[in-house]
């Protein structure tokens, strides 16, 4: 497999023939209304815009730093996008996957699995969100957590599908004045904590940078992550492949 990262919570995962795009944002550095008197900052652009994928993994679309407006004109060229049921019922081009719930494309296995955006109890501000696990004969299972914050969740993952060989965790601890001081996405420390959870051989790490609402990334990430041979902390534009 190969992943090459785009920027923020995006990139492509060519995984057993297939490509897979995360959440695509690809709208240029802006101000981004949120609803409630609350704007989103973007402060980087992506590194690339992909011609085509053949599958779109939307962790969620009620959220511009997750998919905006170029994010959307892709999904009505994509083959195919899974994401949540709220997500289907507000975009025609997207399949609903309920969690626990499996389709197949070219032989790979995609397993919708639970994420909580934020603290406990409160999916009713942030909304329904997805992550995903890849599987397919002769290929590392791999876990795309979409922005999940929630360690007991990942142990719910781990308990259902077992060992993980690449974990791709969306990090950057982010905070808005929606929920205050509470954590929207793993930290550097709980992105770790989730890795050895899972027991994750190879970690990239995605969404942890471009957005003001970040209150962690790279200068915190490396050190969270010190001792780990296979955490992979990529530049925009970079690929890496795993096997």
């Amino acid at each position: 497999m190969e992943i090459r990262y785009i920027g923020g919570p995006t990139a492509t995962i060519d995984f057993g023939g297939v490509r897979f795009l995360t959440d695509p944002t690809f709208d240029e550095p802006g101000d981004y209304p949120l609803g409630g008197g609350r704007t989103l900052t973007k402060t980087a652009g992506p590194a690339f815009v992909p011609d085509a994928a053949d599958v779109v993994l939307l962790s969620h679309d009620q959220h511009p730093d997750n998919l905006d407006k170029a994010g959307r004109a892709f999904l009505e060229r994509a083959p195919l996008t899974l994401s949540t049921r709220s997500a289907a019922e507000r975009i025609a081009a997207v399949r609903a996957l309920p969690r626990w719930e499996e389709v197949e494309v070219e032989g790979v296995r995609i397993t919708a699995v639970p994420a909580q955006h934020g603290p406990d109890g409160t999916e009713h501000l942030t909304g329904e969100v997805t992550g995903f696990v890849l599987r397919g004969e002769g290929l590392p299972t791999t876990y795309v957590s979409g922005d999940n914050a929630s360690l007991d969740v990942v142990r719910e993952i781990a308990g259902r599908i077992g060992r993980v060989d690449v974990a791709v965790l969306f990090a950057g601890a982010a905070r808005t004045k929606l929920l205050g001081e509470a954590d929207l996405t793993l930290s550097s420390a709980a992105a770790a904590e989730a890795a050895r959870i899972l027991g994750a051989r190879d970690v990239v790490p995605l969404h942890f940078e471009h957005w003001k609402h970040f209150t962690q990334g790279r200068e915190t990430l490396a050190p969270a992550f010190a001792g780990f041979a296979g955490f992979h902390l990529l530049e925009p534009g970079e690929r890496i492949s795993l096997s």
